[in-house]
């Protein structure tokens, strides 16, 4: 378990299309966003529905793959790392973001409906 440090794994809904671009290297980049919900029920008993949104990065041959087969409201599977990074936005500012950086993923698929008789 010695690469269990930092990893990730999420069940979630895409909440946009794929997006992807090259790099002045040639690389492949996908940025995607995912859902996730969280139920509980509170105190006095209603269930309450908590929504996650994580941004989601992939490179190369995973990122291509997921540009092809992926869409909009998809259920997926994701296992990665966190991975957090700095920059400056247009005033100036630093701006802190933390993503997660996916290896694998897993399209999950509803059962076909069976035909009735």
């Amino acid at each position: 378990m010695k690469n269990a440090r930092n990893q990730v794994q999420l069940i979630g809904r895409l909440g946009k299309e794929v997006e992807t671009l090259k790099t002045s290297s040639g690389k492949t980049r996908a940025t995607l966003s995912i859902a996730v919900n969280n139920y509980y029920t509170n105190a006095i008993g209603q269930k309450i529905e908590n929504t996650y949104w994580f941004r989601v990065i992939a490179w190369n041959h995973t990122a291509e793959r997921m540009a092809q087969y992926l869409s909009k409201g998809d259920e997926i599977m994701i296992q990665g790392r966190l991975e957090s990074r700095s920059y400056e936005d247009k005033n100036g500012k630093t701006q802190y973001i933390t993503e997660v950086v996916t290896d694998q993923y897993i399209q999950m698929k509803a059962p076909k409906a069976k035909a009735m008789a």
